[in-house]
């Protein structure tokens, strides 16, 4: 075979499905872009929380961003009974559980 390969579908189609995938994909989150850019200010007394701020204040998210390790040195600290035998899952609900109690985010 000495000729260049040939595309398999003709120019036309593969430039309507360049099209759709702006029209899909990109419009829709230039949209959503420029809503929540609307929100991002102060707006009817109530702001959006910055993304890093979100992380340490939401004991949730924060126990979702640590490792085993980390979670059970935490319930070490809160002094969980019997953390060491227990998956993930289980130990961050019982972390979750001890902090709603105690309302401290460390």
């Amino acid at each position: 075979m000495s000729g260049s390969p040939r595309h398999p579908l003709p120019r036309g189609l593969v430039e309507l499905y360049g099209l759709l995938a702006v029209l899909v994909v990109l419009v829709p989150e230039w949209m959503a872009d420029g809503a929540l850019g609307r929100w991002g200010g102060e707006h009817d007394g109530i702001t959006l929380p910055d993304g890093e701020d979100a992380w340490q204040q939401v004991p949730e998210l924060r126990l979702a961003g640590m490792g085993l390790a980390e979670l059970r040195l935490l319930a070490h600290d809160l002094r969980l009974p019997a953390y060491a035998r227990e998956g993930r899952e289980q130990l961050q609900r019982r972390l979750l559980r001890r902090l709603r109690r105690r309302k401290a985010l460390w």
